[in-house]
């Protein structure tokens, strides 16, 4: 007499979330996470900008930190303008290493100072 192969009973198990699909920070990279997050304007809301975009509050203020609304409407309008820019990469490179939730006060450039 033949056997007939029982079925395996185990129920479905969702999978779990792909990490690939994490939120990524468009400035430096990293996972958004779940603390310190803003939403950064390419073009200034004040300059009738409207997309806007989730980014790390310390990314985000040194964006702030480092042009003026009219150098981010003129010059800096997308992510590889401001990714170029040497204080940004510097910045960048700094943060890289930060878990996501890392926030530091962020100070005002000097050249943004002496306009």
């Amino acid at each position: 007499m033949r056997r007939m192969a029982r079925r395996s009973r185990i129920p479905d198990v969702p999978e779990a979330p792909d990490p690939v699909d994490e939120a990524l920070c468009p400035l430096c990279g990293r996972p958004l996470g779940d603390q310190n997050i803003d939403r950064h304007h390419l073009i200034p809301k004040s300059l009738k900008g409207r997309e806007q975009f989730p980014i790390h509050k310390v990314c985000h203020r040194k964006i702030h930190a480092t042009f003026s609304e009219r150098e981010l409407l003129r010059a800096y309008h997308t992510w590889d303008a401001l990714k170029g820019h040497e204080d940004i990469r510097s910045f960048i490179g700094w943060v890289r290493n930060k878990p996501p939730g890392f926030y530091s006060r962020t100070f005002t450039s000097n050249k943004k100072k002496g306009r």
